[in-house]
C-alpha cells in the first residue's frame, strides 16, 4: 500500500535542510576569503540558519493546518534540523575558531571541543524529542530543553553581530566597538557551550510559535510584539541578538533564583532549631 506525503510541509522542510547546507558551505568560504569578504559570508552563513528557522517553524504550522503531519513528517523535519540547527552551527565554530585565534593551537582545540560537543548534544536533543513523541501526544506548549533551533539561532546571532559591528553606531551609546568585538570573539565559544548544555537540560521553554499562532492571545502580548517589531526596525542585527539569548537565558536564570529564594526559606526556618534555649 502506497502511502501519501504532503507535499507542501515536505518543501519547507527541505528548504529548511537545504539553508543549512548552504550556511556551511558559506562558512567554508571564510578560510580562504580576503579581510572584506569574512563579514559578508558571516552575515550570510548566520541569516541561512535563521530562514532554516523560518522554515522548521512553517513545515509543523502547515502541516498541523492541513492536517497532513505524519511521522514521516517528524522524522524529515528531525534530520533537518540536525543539518541546520547542529552541523551548521558547529561548522561555523570551527570557522571562527581558525578566523579568531589563527595558530594558537590551544585555544583552536578547544573550539574544536565545543563544536563537537554543540552537534552530539543537538543530536542528542533531536532524538529525545523524537522519543518523547512516540510515547506521547506532541500538545504541549512547552520544550523539555532548549529547542535546537533556538540553540541554532543563538550561534547565529552571534555571527551577524560581529559580522555588523562596523556598521553598528554603537560608539554613541558609550561602548567601544573593539571592546564589544572581543567580548563576542571570547564570548563565541563559551556561550556555544552553554546552549549546548542547555539543549539536553531539563529546563522548560515555551513553544513560541504554538504559543503565537494558536488562538487568542492577551491584549499584553500584542504590545509586546508590537514593541519588539518597532526596535527591530531600529536595530535588527542588537534585536534578533537579544531575543535568542534572552529566551535561551531566561529559564535557568529564573530557576536559579527560585532556588535561590527556596534555601534562603529553608535555612531561615532551620536556622531556630540549632539556637539553644
Amino acid at each position: 500500500m502506497k502511502r501519501k506525503i504532503a507535499v507542501l510541509p515536505t518543501l519547507l522542510t527541505l528548504g529548511n535542510a537545504v539553508c543549512g547546507f548552504a550556511a556551511i558551505t558559506y562558512a567554508s568560504k571564510i578560510d580562504h576569503a580576503v579581510e572584506t569578504q569574512i563579514n559578508h559570508y558571516l552575515l550570510v552563513s548566520g541569516c541561512l540558519i535563521l530562514l532554516a528557522m523560518v522554515f522548521d517553524a512553517l513545515d509543523g504550522y502547515v502541516a498541523r493546518l492541513s492536517k497532513s503531519d505524519s511521522q514521516f513528517g517528524g522524522q524529515l523535519d528531525s534530520l533537518a534540523d540536525v543539518i541546520s540547527f547542529g552541523a551548521a552551527p558547529a561548522f561555523l565554530l570551527l570557522s571562527l575558531g581558525k578566523l579568531d585565534w589563527g595558530e594558537q593551537d590551544i585555544v583552536r582545540q578547544f573550539f574544536r571541543v565545543v563544536a563537537g560537543l554543540y552537534l552530539v548534544c543537538a543530536v542528542l536533543r533531536l532524538a529525545r524529542f523524537n522519543l518523547e513523541n512516540l510515547i506521547e501526544t506532541p500538545t504541549s506548549k512547552r520544550f523539555k530543553g532548549l529547542p535546537s533551533p533556538a540553540a541554532g539561532g543563538c550561534v547565529a546571532a552571534v555571527v551577524i553581530l560581529r559580522s555588523q559591528l562596523n556598521d553598528l553606531i554603537i560608539d554613541r551609546v558609550g561602548l567601544d566597538p573593539q571592546m564589544l568585538g572581543n567580548f563576542l570573539k571570547a564570548w563565541t565559544p563559551l556561550g556555544a557551550l552553554l546552549v549546548a548544555v542547555l539543549m539536553v537540560s531539563r529546563f522548560s521553554y515555551p513553544h513560541l510559535t504554538k504559543n503565537l499562532l494558536r488562538g487568542r492571545r492577551e491584549f499584553a502580548v500584542i504590545v509586546e510584539v508590537i514593541l519588539i517589531g518597532a526596535v527591530m526596525f531600529l536595530s535588527p542585527v542588537l534585536t534578533v541578538y537579544l531575543l535568542f539569548w534572552i529566551y535561551a537565558l531566561q529559564t535557568p536564570v529564573k530557576s536559579m533564583i527560585v532556588w535561590g529564594l527556596k534555601r534562603r526559606k529553608w535555612l531561615s526556618d532551620a536556622e531556630p532549631t540549632h539556637k539553644l534555649s
